[in-house]
């Protein structure tokens, strides 16, 4: 295996640890990962709630609020409808207990049994022939569903969609959209989880009941210029600037009606930073005879942050730390707009107070879909793995306790390999409510039961799942061939439709090369699509979409229903549509080095360093470090069965640190001994044996 350290611009690295104030360690993997802009290194290195986006940067949030409001206060009976996956469930039980927090008449619902992905005609109808209901909510799901949003119009039922999918050409005709992949939506950025779009309507419903819902606030600079005044304002509608304006005028040369003052500030009261200067030269610029009326917001930020008292914004700019992750220095406008939401924010800590204990079930789902740690994502993640590992969310504590997790500091791998599987795997085999139900009952012995019973499918999930990979296994193999290396499609009638998805992942994994996997039913067949490289998921389907009964998914992984006739013809498509594509080449053998470590900086204190890069994931992966001339200082075979894995004692001068080499038996006494010096690639980690904690170093690769 080749070790591989990208080259970096040693001059770059001491410009961002000079930048943003970090050790030149972490500005080195800053720099390796290609984290360099300020907007990005920001995310890795904060984890305030408040820098997360607003979410009235959805340009329909208001819609959705106001729709949902009025059904609570006309007492209509609201019907959330979710997906069966993690994400699908945890978005559902957030919308759901928001709604009842809020004394919502409301129920839930998720597909069940073969029932396809995303909304279906039959559900719309069961919600109507049930006791009805006016107004439908889709969670993680409904961007796809032009037709049944359709249809649940016809049924007298409005349809809200909370979605992060994909969209379509055509969208469904519904009250509002609130998905951060539609063209047009305002919001900054694409790859939030369902749970995470779920959490920023849950977010906004909440700042709706204080005062300033929809409150428009006007804030004004005047600065000299060049022989001239910079008159520059902005209006905040939820928090949110709506609209700025900026005007260059010289004094005595033009008359206030002139300008687009005038109507800009009509029926807004004028805030400003120290009233007493800026009246003075909109004097000198209008004439003493103008009264503007100016609200001074100087003392109040003084009292709420006393820091700031008595300073000028420029002063206030040079000294605030998030400065410097705006690609540009902020304007004394900008300095003055951060401050009067951070004293908004200190008057109102509810807003986030409220909003934490959610994160548990965001980061549990966004961590589940595998979306990118990057941006807010990695903020959402990062508090909500600080709720999970103290959540008061009693079904949650009782599946951890199930998994024997009670106690540990839970990291994203215990989520991703422990608890997410458990919850999909009630999807999978069709009863995703059992999964759903235990987050949301208040009966302890009915969550116990439903903890068994959930791990109960996870178990029967994975006896499927080794049974259809072995069967399908030699078909895959010659598809792989015919289809020259860039696709691997099969289809079984054995094939259990709720794990077609992880074993198109594992086809992926072992031929490197996008999968579709079929399971055909008895009237139509439903695939799982898992992408790799730069094989791109939805241009793939959109070639054939005129086969499907619905499609969709992300840019890495999707789903298509189609009739069993209409999949013999999407079978014999297969081949042109993959003739034009290139093969994915084989991954190479080498591990990716963040920093190569001094043996002096071999200290304990390396795990603040691990920490801070937390959370890891997808597109954030542990961090990789190589340390050369380590002494061996012990040796030990270990393992349950056959001693396959080593324990070893690395001496690195300050620190003896113990490490798990695993599948590593076999090289001991020929590549390396007791005693002996060697160069090591590892990543650091919490080892927690019979509830004690210790730093463990897990050896990647060495030679002597």
């Amino acid at each position: 295996m080749t070790w591989h350290k990208k080259e970096i611009d040693s001059t770059q690295v001491k410009e961002i640890a000079a930048r943003f104030g970090v050790d030149l360690l972490t500005a080195t993997v800053l720099s390796r990962r290609g984290v360099t802009a300020p907007e990005e290194v920001r995310f890795y290195l904060e984890k305030d709630l408040r820098l997360a986006h607003n979410p009235f940067l959805f340009e329909s949030m208001e819609d959705a609020v106001d729709r949902i409001l009025a059904a609570i206060e006309e007492d209509e009976k609201i019907k959330i409808f979710g997906d069966r996956d993690v994400d699908g469930i945890t978005s559902t039980v957030l919308m759901h207990t928001a709604l009842e927090e809020l004394g919502a008449d409301v129920e839930w619902a998720l597909p069940n049994g073969d029932d396809p992905y995303g909304l279906t005609e039959k559900a719309v109808d069961l919600f109507v022939d049930q006791g009805g209901g006016s107004l439908l909510i889709t969670v993680d799901c409904g961007i796809s569903n032009a037709r049944e949003i359709a249809h649940a119009a016809q049924r007298g039922m409005e349809t809200i969609v909370v979605d992060h999918h994909n969209p379509p050409e055509e969208l469904p005709q519904a009250v509002a959209i609130i998905d951060p992949k539609v063209a047009g939506c305002g919001y900054p950025f694409r790859d939030l989880a369902g749970c995470g779009v779920v959490s920023k309507v849950v977010w906004a419903l909440r700042f709706a009941r204080s005062e300033l819902y929809k409150q428009t606030f006007c804030l004004m600079n005047v600065r000299p210029g060049n022989g001239t005044f910079i008159v520059e304002a902005v209006k905040l509608r939820n928090l949110v600037v709506v609209d700025r304006i900026a005007e260059n005028l010289a004094p005595g040369l033009v008359r206030i009606e002139q300008t687009r003052l005038v109507e800009f500030f009509a029926g807004c009261e004028i805030l400003v930073y120290d009233a007493s200067p800026q009246a003075r030269m909109l004097r000198e610029l209008f004439g003493p005879a103008i009264e503007f009326g100016l609200t001074d917001m100087a003392p109040e930020i003084g009292k709420v942050l006393p820091a700031m008292a008595g300073k000028s914004v420029i002063k206030i700019r040079d000294q605030l730390r998030g400065a410097g992750y705006s690609e540009k220095a902020p304007s004394e406008l900008d300095v003055f707009v951060d401050l009067f939401i951070s004293v908004v924010h200190a008057r109102n800590p509810g807003l986030f107070e409220d909003f934490l204990p959610l994160l548990d079930l965001v980061a549990l789902g966004t961590l589940a879909d595998l979306m990118p740690l990057r941006n807010e994502n990695r903020i959402l993640v990062r508090n909500g793995m600080e709720v999970l590992n103290s959540t008061a969310r009693e079904g949650l504590r009782e599946l951890i306790a199930t998994q024997n997790l009670s106690g540990k500091r839970l990291s994203t791998t215990d989520v991703g390999w422990q608890l997410s599987p458990v919850i999909n795997a009630s999807g999978r085999m069709g009863v995703p409510g059992k999964a759903a139900e235990l987050l949301l009952t208040a009966d302890p012995a009915r969550r116990r039961e439903l903890a068994e019973v959930v791990t109960g499918l996870n178990r029967d999930r994975k006896r499927l799942g080794d049974a259809a990979w072995e069967k399908i296994l030699p078909a895959a193999k010659r598809s792989y061939e015919e289809l020259s290396g860039k696709l691997v499609l099969v289809a079984d009638r054995e094939i259990n439709r709720g794990i077609t998805g992880i074993i198109a992942a594992r086809l992926v994994n072992y031929f490197n090369a996008p999968a579709v996997v079929v399971a055909l039913l008895a009237d139509k067949a439903v695939a799982s699509l898992r992408s790799v490289g730069g094989f791109k998921v939805g241009e793939f389907l959109e070639r054939s979409a005129d086969l499907f009964i619905d499609y969709g998914g992300h840019d890495f992984a999707a789903g298509f229903s189609i009739t069993l006739e209409n999949f013999e013809e999407f079978a014999r498509r297969v081949p042109l549509l993959v003739e034009d594509m290139e093969s994915v080449p084989a991954p190479a053998e080498a591990l990716e080095i963040d920093a190569e470590l001094p043996t002096k900086y071999m200290t304990p204190e390396l795990v603040d360093l691990v920490e801070r890069f937390e959370p890891y994931g997808e597109g954030n992966p542990p961090l990789v470090f190589m340390s050369k001339g380590l002494l061996i200082a012990g040796l030990d075979l270990v393992g349950k069965r056959e001693q396959s894995h080593v324990k070893l004692l690395l001496d690195s001068g300050p620190f003896k640190w113990p490490a798990v080499y695993w599948n590593a038996a076999s090289r001991v006494g020929i590549e390396f001994n007791p005693g002996d010096r060697v160069d090591v690639v590892f990543r650091l980690g919490r080892n927690y044996f019979q509830n004690r904690e210790s730093l463990q170093l897990t050896v990647l690769d060495l030679k002597r």
